[in-house]
């Protein structure tokens, strides 16, 4: 049995209120009502954590509760809102979650870079089978293409995936020096459509954000708002993925049964939701009032082509091949070789 040990599944129910300095209990299967909350003996509790705070791309692992898709696992799944990359790699590394979002990118480098005595989280499948990153501006900043980028001031978050890949992509897509504006993630938007900067990194499945500020903006301003502008990474990293799901190498160990059944459950999430976008943006909206369900609905419908595998492959799924081209273009950041299977427990991803 692994740390995550099953235990009489106490009747529980806490609703996040907001992103703080440390993680915020968001939501519960008792929450949305879903019968896994008073389950009894014989049920996995695990923690999750979304890749940052609370958005509509994220849904999928509340409609993956709501819909019982954890309950027929036997598995309880208590989801905290995740600060990026470093913070969710520690946590689960450390036993505090057993699961979490990352990016693909950042989640390979920080592998790289430890010892094989210091590796202890592991990538287990792919959310989105091609990255998000992006960089999003406005129609009047006049940046069509990204070498216009060049000289322009981009703002980030700390430590964000967009600003950790910016070196390659730069080099990829022939763009000059930029200045950089950290601030946190959830205040990108408003400095963008306040012209306090002049572009953001962002996913593309946040997008409708930004249209949101702006719309908001103009409707105070009394004039027509101005048309969201994308550059999206995928256009030159063509072979990275986007967000994918780590787990510990503890638990890989000791259970990988119930990584197997974790896995398989919030991969069934994820179809459901990019397929209903309208019902998941709703699921998110009752766990958090404070989430549109339209702009979650089309994150979710942003996201999907990005997020359906390629041939028929279930979701989730990750090739060996195109890992080790992923590897391949990541040396140019630098980062330290390493194997697909020293990244990938492909023996546990949905077959």
């Amino acid at each position: 049995m692994s740390s995550a040990a099953r235990q009489p599944v106490a009747a529980w129910c806490r609703r996040g209120i907001g992103v703080m300095a440390a993680v915020v209990l968001l939501g519960s299967a008792a929450c949305s009502g879903d019968p896994q909350a008073t389950a009894g003996e014989g049920v996995d509790k695990v923690t999750y954590l979304t890749g940052f705070g609370t958005s509509g791309r994220e849904s999928y692992v509340h409609t993956a509760v709501t819909k019982g898709f954890f309950r027929e696992a036997d598995i309880e799944v208590k989801i905290e809102p995740g600060q990026a990359g470093p913070f969710n790699d520690n946590a689960v590394g450390a036993g505090r979650a057993q699961f979490a979002a990352v990016d693909a990118s950042g989640a390979f480098v920080r592998f790289a870079k430890t010892t094989p005595a210091e590796r202890r989280v592991r990538t287990v499948a792919a959310v989105q089978q091609r990255t998000l990153l992006s960089m999003v501006t406005l129609a009047d900043r006049d940046i069509r293409v990204p070498k216009d980028l060049a000289g322009k001031r981009l703002g980030v978050g700390p430590g964000a995936a967009p600003r950790v890949m910016w070196p390659l992509y730069a080099k990829l897509a022939g763009v000059g020096p930029a200045t950089f504006v950290e601030n946190k993630p959830d205040a990108l938007a408003g400095l963008l459509v306040a012209g306090k900067v002049d572009a953001i990194g962002l996913f593309v499945a946040g997008v409708p954000q930004v249209e949101a500020a702006e719309a908001k903006l103009a409707a105070e301003q009394k004039r027509p708002p101005r048309q969201v502008v994308k550059l999206p990474y995928s256009d030159y990293l063509t072979d990275m993925y986007g967000t994918v799901l780590i787990s510990s190498s503890q638990l890989l160990a000791q259970d990988p049964d119930l990584v197997r059944r974790f896995t398989g459950a919030l991969m069934k999430g994820l179809a459901y939701a990019v397929d209903h976008p309208q019902e998941a943006g709703q699921i998110l909206h009752s766990m958090d009032r404070k989430q549109d369900p339209a702009t979650a609905a089309r994150e979710l419908e942003l996201m999907k082509p990005f997020a359906v595998p390629p041939g028929g492959h279930p979701y989730g799924w990750m090739d060996q091949a195109r890992v080790a081209r992923s590897i391949a273009l990541l040396q140019n950041l630098p980062m330290p070789l390493v194997t697909p299977e020293e990244l990938v427990a492909f023996d546990v991803m949905p077959q």
